[in-house]
């Protein structure tokens, strides 16, 4: 179980990391052509989001790892998961339904790692 909980997640942290820092660290002119909601979107939103992001990836990662709070793995894959939900109901409302195959695959992976969360419970 644990095994498959390092791959789950070492997925997902890869994966938010990147998102996550881009949306921190770039301009909404070079978002754009990868994310277009960032355009109706606040920047200081994209960069919570962003920041999110990346806390979700490190709790993931770094609690089971240390055996310090190992159950705020539980809480981030939970965190990430509604992340998830909120970029489902984004593309959604902006008639984007096309778009959202990524967003359910995360959802589900990020299920997927909380489930297996549980075993450092």
């Amino acid at each position: 179980m644990h095994i498959a909980y390092w791959v789950v997640a070492g997925l997902l942290a890869v994966f938010f990391l990147y998102s996550g820092t881009l949306k921190v660290v770039r301009s909404p002119e070079q978002l754009k052509p990868m994310m277009a909601w960032v355009e109706s979107t606040p920047l200081p939103l994209v960069r919570v989001i962003g920041v999110l992001e990346v806390l979700g990836a490190l709790g993931l990662i770094l609690p089971p790892l240390t055996g310090v709070a190992p159950a705020l793995a539980l809480v981030a894959a939970f965190g990430l998961l509604l992340v998830q939900i909120g970029g489902i109901v984004v593309h959604l409302s902006r008639g984007e339904a096309r778009v959202i195959g990524l967003n359910i695959a995360l959802l589900v992976l990020a299920a997927v790692a909380a489930w297996l969360a549980t075993s450092w419970l």
